[in-house]
């Protein structure tokens, strides 16, 4: 079964929810691993990231209880 944007969004939240945190690099590494690479790109910026759609659904089910630290490149429960 392949999996799709919103699996890996909801993977996400609940490592950010009994975490309290999920640190970008884990989050890629976990993605790749687990869920394939189609979720995985490099930004403009030559850093891995996660794919836009899958960030899309992860805001739409945290609906702002989950915070993105530019400086410590991690989500954080708030």
């Amino acid at each position: 079964m392949k999996a799709t944007a919103e699996q890996v969004a909801e993977w996400m939240l609940e490592k950010v929810r009994f975490a309290g945190i999920l640190y970008q690099e884990e989050a890629v590494n976990y993605i790749r691993t687990n869920f394939g690479e189609q979720f995985i790109y490099v930004n403009e910026n030559g850093n891995t990231s996660i794919d836009k759609n899958v960030k899309k659904f992860f805001k739409k089910l945290h609906s702002g209880k989950v915070a993105w630290d530019r400086d410590g490149f991690f989500w954080g429960w708030t």
